[in-house]
């Protein structure tokens, strides 16, 4: 078993936490944000009544992740949906500890730069409560993602869990750890 420190939680303790009590003029350590969870969500709307279309859905989520997922059920029966309680709809990933600075690494150094014309993530996808959103239109962005073997692009949400309850802090602790936040000046027009 390898018990060396993810690079990113590295970077949290030697360099991120000082910065942030400098910026932000904690009294504690105990008071600066930190990244409590990552959420991995892939909605599988029509392909929810094919098993085996759920079940490579399931892996591709654990491929990318390194963690197992699990299915997401309806809680309440939808006709317009053509959904009953208890159907899967989903399957999500909850990544803690060395298993989320290890994915962050790889969506922040790997991922990201493979999306096209990209100009960074959206600056305004915080929920008032210090937690972030972004969402990922198509899974190929992984390298563990085999394109020959895709049956649709669906794409998934990514949660960032954090102590925080201001967004502005959120930004700037996620901002440390590198994800690129999209700016006037980085928007390409044409």
């Amino acid at each position: 078993m390898n018990n060396s420190l993810p690079r990113l939680k590295k970077l949290y303790e030697d360099k991120i936490i000082s910065s942030l009590i400098n910026e932000f003029n904690y009294s504690s350590v105990m008071e600066v944000p930190k990244l409590k969870k990552i959420v991995v969500h892939q909605g599988i709307g029509i392909f929810s009544s094919n098993k085996k279309d759920i079940e490579f859905f399931m892996n591709e989520i654990t491929d990318i992740t390194g963690q197992k997922s699990i299915f997401c059920y309806s809680k309440h029966d939808e006709a317009g949906f053509k959904l009953r309680k208890g159907m899967p709809i989903g399957v999500k990933v909850t990544l803690r500890r060395n298993n989320m600075y290890e994915f962050l690494e790889r969506l922040i150094f790997i991922a990201l730069p493979r999306v096209r014309d990209f100009n960074g993530v959206k600056n305004t996808s915080f929920d008032g409560s210090g937690n972030y959103n972004m969402g990922i239109l198509e899974q190929i962005i992984y390298p563990e993602i085999d394109i020959d073997k895709i049956k649709k692009s669906i794409g998934m949400n990514i949660t960032f869990v954090t102590s925080s309850k201001k967004d502005i802090e959120t930004k700037r602790l996620l901002s440390l750890f590198g994800i690129p936040f999209m700016n006037k000046n980085n928007i390409k027009h044409g």
